[in-house]
This record gives structure tokens, C-alpha cells and sequence, in this order.
């Protein structure tokens, strides 16, 4: 693991390899600490298929007589591109990448373990926690971690419940039940399930020798009624707070496509996200979005729509990873959307877009209509 240094008088601006601190062999001024530093990520992989038909999965798009022609050759290079994102991703501040990385839109387990045998990947040796989703169009969340730094524990897999009185599940219903002991059991899908989708993989372990529990989210599309997407919200919520009863303490980050931006309601009315990081500071209920600010002061977001940023791909972290300048414990220290030039269009009508895999029924070898999301935590060691 890779040591950092922060230098208080400069406010923490800078995190530098511990490396380049050993070759002066000066005493250490005492306004420096030595600081360790972790990159956590979220990626939309855009329909990470591969060519085999899965029975029940509406996956005939990706086969090789489907609308994309998708075969053996524009599989290899997909995940070519996605690992070498994915490779990148994190290391502008961590040399090591990556502890943690959330996926949206994988088709099945298989096309993970083809993911992280890519020669840009193979060497950090990610391990993989995948469930299969009740998602008619096939698209699964992923999560891959590092086991140099993130410990697996336990995990769950909650149902995304779609709350329906008039079929017996009214509303605030969820996809899990808590007993006495405050053991959370998934429930099985019951009431309407027109609206089936993705479900909330949670990963729950140790980094930095702190318990974390990192929830995937893919929500409900914009195709869907905007409600969705709040019921959506409203589960994880209280499956944040089910963790907590379960884990007091526990430091939670939510992660995904929520197909929403910061600013509306499924993640500022029910999801109940803060926007500055001193409403949230030490308070492990209350929840921080880092976002809010990225797309409606700094301007940046993951996706493009008619000439406009959107941003769906947000990482949203509990109060008590809040802890200012107190790095005696695991505390969020920055956010970034990761960009490169090979990820954008570079010329024509969606110049500046990110760069797709297909367009318009055209391979264009791209990558993802999304970009992808970074935090960085930090704790004193």
C-alpha cells in the first residue's frame, strides 16, 4: 500500500507518493502527517454484453445477427476499452487505483471475469461480487474490489420493490426485512411486477480497518415515470439506515446511475442528500452528495443530451465520513468525473459528447455514453 503525505500548511492541497518523501532524508517538518489515501469509482460500463443468448434476457441486440452485429471482435475490444478506463480510473491521485469500483449494465457474471483478465486489469487482482437481476433487459450491477485494501465480509442483494396498494404492497414497502437482532433478510418479488428492474447489491467489508458498506445502485430509466425513481430512493434510504441498525458506525457509500441529477427530488427529497459538506459533517444518518456542486457550479457532468450535462453517476457518502480536516479516521477528501480526451467524440455533430461503442447503428469502437465517477477517501496513519 502506497503512503501519501498532505502538507497542512498548504491545506491538504497536495497528496504526493510517500516514495518521493523517503529519497530526502531531512527530518519531517511537523506540520506534515502521513496520510493514506484510497480512490473509490463508479463506472456505466453501456451494455457490457457478450454473444451468447441468455434464456429469459432480451439480449438479441447483442448477438451476431442482431441490430449491432455484435460478435467475438467487438466483444474483445469492449472490454479492451473498458479495462483500460478502468485501469486509469482513480490513479490521477492513487498510483494503485482503485480500492472499490461499482458497474451498471453488465450482462452476467461471466463478462466480469473476462473484464478483469484484461491485461490492464489482471495484475491488480480484483475480485468480483455480482448477482444476477430480475432485469428483463439483462442489465446487472457489479462490484469489483481490491482485496489488498477492501475486505469482503458479508453481502446482500435487495429486490427493488415497486409499491402497489390495490395489489397488497403499499406504499414504502422495501425488498428486505429486519428481525430483532437486526439481521436484514431480502424478500422475494411480490405486487406488481411490470415495473421489475435492478436491484441494490451491497458489499459490505473493511477498508482501511473501518467497516464500509458500498451500495450499487441502477435505477429506474427516464423512460420510466419520475416516481420510480423515487421509490427507488426511498428504499435505499431505508436500507442505509437498516445497515446502521444492523452496524452502528458503519461508513456507508451509495453509488450508481440513479437516471436522476442531484438536484431532483428522488435524491434531494427522498434520498435526503446534503449539498455542503458541513450539513453533513460527523452525522452518520444524514448523507452527502459531492455532485450537487460538480454540475451546477463546476458545470461538469457524465452525460450529454442535446448539447446539456447531465449527471446520473453520482457517489454519495454518510456524515461520519464528513470529518474535515480530521483524517484520524476514514473521511472523504475530494470527488472527480474522470476524463480523458479518448473518451469524447472528437469531432462531427456530438463533438465533446462521450464516446459510444455504437451510434446510430455504427460500431465506433467507443466506450460509454457515460463517464465515469471517483472519490477519494483519506485517514491519517
Amino acid at each position: 500500500m502506497k503512503n501519501f503525505i498532505i502538507a497542512i500548511a498548504l491545506l491538504f492541497a497536495a497528496i504526493l507518493p510517500a516514495e518521493a518523501g523517503k529519497k530526502n532524508k531531512a527530518p519531517q517538518q511537523n506540520a506534515e502527517k502521513k496520510i493514506a489515501a484510497y480512490a473509490i469509482g463508479f463506472y456505466n460500463l453501456e451494455n457490457l454484453f457478450d454473444t451468447i443468448h441468455a434464456q429469459g434476457k432480451n439480449d438479441y441486440d447483442f448477438l451476431p445477427d442482431g441490430s449491432y452485429k455484435w460478435n467475438g471482435f467487438k466483444y474483445q475490444n469492449k472490454l479492451h476499452n473498458m479495462s483500460r478506463v478502468l485501469s486509469e480510473l482513480g490513479t490521477d491521485k492513487v498510483k494503485t487505483g482503485c480500492s472499490v469500483i461499482g458497474v451498471s449494465e453488465v450482462e452476467n457474471r461471466a463478462v466480469l471475469d473476462d473484464l478483469v483478465k484484461q491485461p490492464s486489469l489482471v495484475q491488480r487482482g480484483y475480485k468480483i461480487l455480482h448477482v444476477e437481476s430480475p432485469d428483463r433487459r439483462g442489465v446487472d450491477c457489479g462490484l469489483l474490489y481490491n482485496p489488498r485494501f477492501f475486505t469482503l465480509e458479508d453481502s446482500l442483494y435487495v429486490l427493488y420493490i415497486y409499491p402497489d396498494p390495490s395489489n397488497g404492497v403499499p406504499e414504502g414497502s422495501v425488498g428486505f426485512k429486519q428481525d430483532e437482532n437486526n439481521d436484514i433478510h431480502p424478500t422475494p418479488l411480490y405486487g406488481d411486477t411490470t415495473h421489475i428492474t435492478r436491484g441494490f447489491l451491497v458489499g459490505i467489508g473493511t477498508l482501511a480497518g473501518e467497516r464500509l458498506a458500498v451500495i450499487v445502485n441502477h435505477w429506474p430509466s427516464r423512460g420510466a415515470e419520475s416516481i420510480a425513481r423515487e421509490r427507488a430512493a426511498a428504499q435505499v434510504f431505508k436500507l442505509k439506515e437498516a445497515l446502521l441498525r444492523k452496524y452502528p458506525g458503519i461508513k456507508i457509500v451509495i453509488m450508481g446511475d440513479l437516471n436522476d441529477d442531484p438536484n431532483n427530488k428522488s435524491v434531494m427529497k427522498e434520498l435526503k442528500c446534503l449539498t455542503e459538506p458541513n450539513q453533513a459533517k460527523w452525522d452518520e444518518h444524514k448523507l452527502y452528495n459531492p455532485w450537487y456542486n460538480m454540475l451546477y457550479k463546476v458545470g461538469q457532468g457524465t452525460l450529454m443530451y442535446n448539447g446539456k450535462w447531465n449527471l446520473f453517476d453520482q457517489i454519495i457518502v454518510s456524515g461520519n465520513l464528513m470529518n474535515g480536516t480530521d483524517y484520524k479516521t476514514l473521511t472523504f477528501r475530494s470527488n472527480e468525473v474522470f476524463m480523458r480526451d479518448y473518451l469524447f467524440q472528437q469531432d462531427g455533430k456530438y463533438k465533446g459528447s462521450p464516446l459510444r461503442t455504437t451510434a446510430g447503428g455504427t460500431w465506433l469502437n467507443g466506450y460509454s455514453d457515460h463517464l465515469p465517477t471517483c472519490i477519494y477517501l483519506v485517514k491519517e496513519r
